[in-house]
C-alpha cells in the first residue's frame, strides 16, 4: 500500500515543482526554499522512504502539508489475531511492530472474532468474558483511544437531567473555543465553564455530589480543557 501511495505523492510532488521552477530560477527566495523541500521529498519517497519517516523542520512541515501528501498522514496499524494470538507473542505482530516503529507509528492488537462476539452480549456477560480472558475491556477500545490519540483529539462531555453528550476536540483546546463547538452563541457570550473532571463526577454521583464535595470549579475563556472534563457553560445571550 505505501509504495502505491508513493508513487502518487511523487507525482504531486512533480506537479508541484514544475510550477516552483520557474519562480527559483528568478531568484525568488521562497520559491528556492520550498522546490529545496520538495527535492528532499522526491529522494525520500524514490528510497522508499514514507515521508512521515522522515525529520521535518517546521518550514518544510508547512511546505509540504499545503500540498496534502498522503504518506505525510499519521499511521495506526491495527493488527489481528485469533484469541490465543491475545496473550501469546506473535512472530508477525513482532514484525508489524518493527515496521511500525521505524515510523513512530503505534500497533494495537485485537481479535475481531472477540470483538463482534462482546459486541453481542449484555453488559454483564461482557464483564464476564474479559475477565476469564484476563482483559480489563474491549479491543476496541484500545483502539478508539489509540486514534485519538494519533489525530491529538480528547474528549469532554456535557451533562445535563435528560442525556450525557461527548465531544471531540483538538489537545490544547480552549474553554471557549469548547464552547463554540457546542454553538457558536456559547462561544461569542461566553461568560465562564463551571467544569468537574471526570474521576469526580463519577466518583461523587454526578454534578450534585462533585459541587457539595467542592470538586466543582470556574474556568475562564483561557482555560485548556482535559481529556474527560464534564463542562457547562455559562453565556451572555
Amino acid at each position: 500500500i505505501d509504495t502505491e501511495l508513493m508513487l502518487k505523492d511523487l507525482e504531486t510532488l512533480e506537479r508541484a515543482a514544475q510550477r516552483l521552477a520557474p519562480k527559483a530560477r528568478t531568484g525568488d527566495k521562497d520559491a528556492r526554499e520550498r522546490l529545496q523541500t520538495l527535492t528532499r521529498a522526491q529522494q525520500a519517497l524514490e528510497a522508499g522512504t514514507p515521508l512521515r519517516a522522515q525529520d521535518w523542520n517546521e518550514t518544510e512541515r508547512k511546505h509540504l502539508a499545503e500540498l496534502h501528501l498522503l504518506t505525510m498522514k499519521p499511521v495506526l496499524y491495527v493488527a489481528n489475531v485469533d484469541e490465543a494470538g491475545l496473550a501469546e507473542e506473535s512472530p508477525h505482530v513482532a514484525r508489524l511492530e518493527e515496521h511500525a516503529a521505524k515510523e513512530g507509528a503505534e500497533v494495537v492488537v485485537i481479535c475481531a472474532q472477540l470483538e463482534a462476539e462482546l459486541a453481542e452480549m449484555e453488559e454483564d456477560e461482557r464483564r464476564e468474558m474479559l475477565a476469564a480472558l484476563g482483559m480489563e475491556e474491549p479491543g476496541l477500545a484500545r483502539l478508539v483511544r489509540a486514534a485519538m490519540r494519533l489525530l491529538n483529539l480528547i474528549t469532554f462531555f456535557t451533562a445535563g437531567p435528560k442525556e450525557v453528550r461527548a465531544w471531540r476536540i483538538k489537545k490544547g483546546t480552549t474553554a471557549q473555543q469548547a464552547a463554540g463547538t457546542i454553538h457558536s452563541d456559547f462561544a461569542r457570550g461566553f461568560i465562564c465553564a463551571e467544569v468537574i473532571a471526570y474521576e469526580d463526577f463519577v466518583r461523587y454521583g454526578g454534578e450534585e455530589g462533585a459541587r457539595r464535595a467542592g470538586k466543582l470549579r470556574q474556568e475562564g475563556r483561557d482555560y485548556i480543557v482535559a481529556d474527560g472534563d464534564v463542562m457547562h457553560f455559562r453565556f451572555n445571550v
